[in-house]
């Protein structure tokens, strides 16, 4: 659905855009969007599982995208569809297990992912509670969750697969911008949030113009998508 996402995203951005051209534009993906719509509609309800990972596969990424541009071309149906899968598949998570991320060569966080799906899913004083069971400490230097709020090492930034990593810092950014975005002002985790979202922005963009193919054709995505604030405007 990693594609799907992005096409979608894309489509959203073109019916939304000021611009003398975006309406052609948009004409011209009509087909493919509605396509990918309809394969959306028939897979989702196959999907027993969703798919928890660090990289293209990622179930939560994908819906949040989706999500968002049935609110933009109102498609009510499209809209329930991914709520009640939402709801569904990860509303009872608790106490997720964030000492095991990363891994080596994710671009996602599975966890900050479906964080910034959930918040897009409930009520904010009901999405504040539920990140506390399933992130619980996250205000905490010592919890089990700890090194989610930490920018992860990028060693070798010609390696194709490790280079990963520094799209990870720039996902994390904006994953937990959009939950820094609908907490209650007075909830402790507010701070640390915000001190991550900075520490992995910076973490992220100083690759972005690195010289080396393996990370530059795709990361300027990623950096845009969190500089312009994208998931949460709407």
């Amino acid at each position: 659905m990693y594609g799907w996402a992005w096409t979608l995203r894309l489509a959203a951005e073109l019916r939304t855009w000021d611009h003398p051209q975006a309406s052609k534009w948009a004409d011209a993906l009509q087909p493919l969007e509605t396509r990918i719509v309809a394969l959306t509609k028939d897979y989702l309800p196959k999907l027993t599982y969703p798919i928890r990972t660090g990289v293209h596969p990622d179930t939560a990424f994908a819906l949040s995208q989706i999500y968002d541009y049935s609110l933009v071309v109102e498609d009510k149906q499209l809209t329930a569809l991914v709520r009640e899968y939402a709801l569904t598949k990860y509303q009872s998570d608790h106490d997720y297990p964030g000492h095991f991320e990363p891994s080596g060569e994710d671009f996602f966080s599975p966890s900050w992912n479906e964080a910034d799906l959930m918040r897009r899913m409930l009520p904010p004083q009901e999405f504040a509670e539920w990140l506390d069971r399933f992130l619980p400490g996250l205000e905490s230097t010592d919890s089990n969750v700890a090194n989610l709020l930490q920018p992860v090492v990028v060693s070798d930034v010609t390696d194709p697969k490790i280079v990963h990593l520094a799209g990870l810092n720039l996902s994390r950014a904006w994953t937990q911008n959009g939950v820094l975005s609908v907490l209650p002002a007075a909830d402790p985790r507010r701070t640390v949030l915000a001190e991550s979202v900075d520490r992995h922005t910076q973490g992220g963009l100083k690759y972005v113009f690195s010289g080396h193919y393996e990370g530059e054709h795709w990361l300027a995505t990623f950096a845009v998508y969190r500089l312009t604030n994208v998931g949460i405007a709407e």
